[in-house]
C-alpha cells in the first residue's frame, strides 16, 4: 500500500506520464479533512489522498500560532466523536494542545501516509468524458473519481484594502500568520479589526508594547470565560471509563443546543445582553471608555466572544481605543477619519478570513467550465452545505449554511461526513458513475434556510457581519438546532440526484435491452 501511494504517477502506454488517479480526493487536513479520511479508512476505503498545501497536518489549528490563541467551544465537544482525548488539560483548548489532538488523529488513524503535503490545489476541473476530476497541485497532477473539498471557512486570511498600506515602512501582518521573528517590546503597535483573534492576543502584547492603538469599528459582545484548568482525576476517570467522557460530552451538547431560543427568539434577548453588560461593567470604570465598547446591536447579531482578560488590557494607560476609521496609512503612522494621525511601529491585522469569498471557489470548474465562484456570483448555496447542482461527485464540508454561532462545528463536519460516506456507498452498490444535485432540490432548500434565518438575531439583529455575504445574505450560519442537521444527514437520499450508471452498467442495460 506504501509503495502504491509513494507513486506520484503511472506510466503511459504512449511512453509519457499519466495523472496518479484515485477514488476519492480529500482537500485539506484539518478537522474536516482528517474526519473524513479516517472514516473512509474505518470503512476499509483505501483508495483516496489527501492535498494538503502545507508541510503538516492542522489547518487553522496549525497557521494561527498567535499568543492567547485558545478555542471558544468546550475541549470535550470540540473533537472528534469517535476519537476523544481524555487527556485534555483545560475545559477549553489551546491553540498547540488542539493542534497536538489533529497531529495525534493522523498517525493514530494511519492517514499521514495518504497524505500529499506541499500539495495546494491549484484548479480542480470536472472530466465530463472521464468522469473524473482532473486536479492540478502544486506537486503534480491528479484525477479522482470523488471531489471532497475539506478546507473549511476560516482558512484564508482577509487584509481590508487600506489606502498608503503598500507604502508603510513599518512591520505588518495579519494574525493568522503572526510574526514571531518581530520583537513587540516597547513598540508603538495598532491592531485593526476586534474580533475572536483579536480578543484573545490584545491582552498577551499589550504587556510588551510601548503603546497600542486598537482601531475598533463596532465592539463586540463578550462575556465572561469559564475556562479552568482539568483535574488530573478526571484524566484517570476518563481513561478508565470512556462512558464517562461520553456522558460529559453529551451534557455540553445539550447545553450548548439551548442557547439556541436566545438567537431565535427575540423575546429571549434580554437575558444574553444583560449578562454581557454586567461583565462590562464590573471590567471597565471609566464611563468614556465603557461606552466605546458597549455595542448598539442585539447580541448574537455578530459573534458572540468569551474573555476575562480583554477588558482590563483596554483599561491600561498604554491603551487607546480608536472608534473613528481608518482614512490612511502612511510611511510611520495611520490617519483616521477625524484626522488624527498616530504614529505606529506595528500594524497588527485581526480582521478575519474569506468566509463567503472563499478563494477556493475560483479553482474549482464544474460542468461546461463554470467556475464555482461564477455560480455563485457573490451568494454562495449548496445543498444541504454539501453539493452543488453542474459539480457532480463533489462534496463540499463546511460548505455554505453550515456555520455555527453556538456550538462546535465539528458536530457539522461528523454530519456531512456521514452523509458523504452514504453516498460512496450508494455510488459502489448501484456502480453508478456520477452523481449530482438536481438544481430543484438545492433551489428548494436553500430557500427554506433563507426562511427560516429572517426572524434569527443573525439576520434581524441590526448589524454588519462576516455571516453576510456581498448581497447582504446570510449564506454562514444554520437557522436553527445541530440535532436538525444532524437527522437531515443521516442517510444519502439520491432521489434528488441526477445518477448516472458507470459504463459498464449502461453496457449490461443495453445488451439485456437489445437481446429482449
Amino acid at each position: 500500500m506504501l509503495q502504491q501511494l509513494d507513486r506520484e504517477s503511472e506510466t503511459a502506454g504512449d511512453g509519457g506520464t499519466a495523472p496518479r488517479h484515485f477514488d476519492v480526493a480529500v482537500i485539506g487536513t484539518g478537522f474536516a479533512g482528517l474526519g473524513m479520511a479516517i472514516r473512509m479508512k474505518q470503512e476499509g476505503m483505501d483508495d483516496f489522498v489527501v492535498f494538503e498545501r502545507a508541510a503538516e497536518v492542522g489547518g487553522t489549528w496549525r497557521d494561527n500560532t498567535y499568543p492567547g490563541c485558545q478555542c471558544d467551544v468546550p475541549s470535550h465537544l470540540y473533537s472528534f466523536s469517535f476519537a476523544p482525548n481524555p487527556n485534555w488539560s483545560r475545559a477549553f483548548s489551546r491553540q498547540p494542545e488542539i493542534w497536538d489532538y489533529l497531529k495525534d488523529c493522523a498517525r493514530r488513524f494511519g492517514i499521514t501516509p495518504h497524505i500529499r503535503f506541499n500539495h495546494a490545489v491549484n484548479m480542480a476541473s470536472w472530466d465530463e468524458t472521464e468522469h473524473h476530476w482532473r486536479i492540478e497541485t502544486a506537486g503534480g497532477d491528479f484525477t479522482a473519481r470523488v471531489l471532497v473539498a475539506g478546507m473549511g471557512g476560516l482558512s484564508e486570511p482577509s487584509i481590508p484594502p487600506l489606502a498608503g498600506l503598500d507604502r508603510f515602512k513599518g512591520t505588518h501582518f495579519h494574525s493568522a500568520t503572526w510574526n514571531h521573528d518581530h520583537d513587540l517590546r516597547g513598540k508603538r503597535v495598532a491592531v485593526i479589526g476586534t474580533g475572536a483573534s483579536s480578543i484573545q492576543f490584545v491582552p498577551r502584547i499589550q504587556r510588551q508594547v510601548g503603546e497600542l492603538k486598537l482601531y475598533q469599528r463596532t465592539p463586540p459582545w463578550i462575556m465572561p470565560h469559564r475556562d479552568k484548568r482539568l483535574e488530573s482525576w478526571k484524566h484517570s476517570l476518563y481513561q478508565r471509563f470512556p462512558a464517562a467522557q461520553r456522558l460529559v460530552r453529551n451534557a455540553i451538547y445539550w447545553g450548548r443546543e439551548g442557547f439556541i431560543p436566545f438567537f431565535t427568539n427575540p423575546r429571549l434577548a434580554g437575558v444574553p445582553r444583560a449578562i454581557a453588560l454586567k461583565h462590562l461593567e464590573s471590567q471597565v470604570s471609566d464611563p468614556e471608555l465603557r461606552a466605546k465598547l458597549t455595542p448598539s446591536y442585539q447580541v448574537g447579531c455578530k459573534r458572540i466572544l468569551i474573555s476575562n482578560d480583554y477588558y482590563p488590557a483596554l483599561a491600561k494607560p498604554n491603551v487607546e481605543v480608536v472608534t473613528d476609521g481608518v482614512k490612511e496609512i502612511r510611511e510611520h503612522s495611520i490617519v483616521s477619519t477625524d484626522g488624527t494621525e498616530r504614529e505606529i511601529d506595528t500594524i497588527i491585522f485581526g480582521t478575519g478570513f474569506h468566509v463567503t469569498d472563499s478563494p477556493f471557489a475560483q479553482r474549482i470548474r464544474g460542468r461546461n467550465g463554470l467556475l464555482l465562484s461564477e455560480l455563485y456570483a457573490g451568494s454562495p448555496q449548496a445543498y444541504r452545505g454539501t453539493t452543488v447542482a453542474g459539480f457532480p461527485n463533489a462534496f463540499m464540508l463546511l460548505g455554505p449554511n453550515t456555520g455555527l454561532g453556538h456550538t462546535s462545528v465539528v458536530v457539522m463536519i461528523e454530519a456531512q461526513v456521514r452523509y458523504v460516506l452514504d453516498a460512496l456507498r450508494f455510488m459502489r452498490r448501484q456502480a453508478v458513475a456520477t452523481v449530482d444535485i438536481r438544481e430543484e432540490a438545492q433551489v428548494a432548500f436553500n430557500a427554506g434556510v433563507q426562511e427560516d434565518l429572517k426572524t434569527t438575531v443573525w439576520n434581524a439583529g441590526g448589524c454588519a457581519s462576516w455571516y453576510l455575504d456581498q448581497n447582504g445574505k446570510n449564506t454562514t450560519l444554520w437557522p436553527t438546532y445541530t440535532w436538525k442537521y444532524r437527522r437531515l444527514m443521516r442517510r444519502f437520499d439520491p432521489a434528488q440526484y441526477e445518477a448516472q450508471p458507470s459504463s459498464r452498467t449502461a453496457a449490461a442495460v443495453n445488451a439485456r435491452v437489445a437481446h429482449a
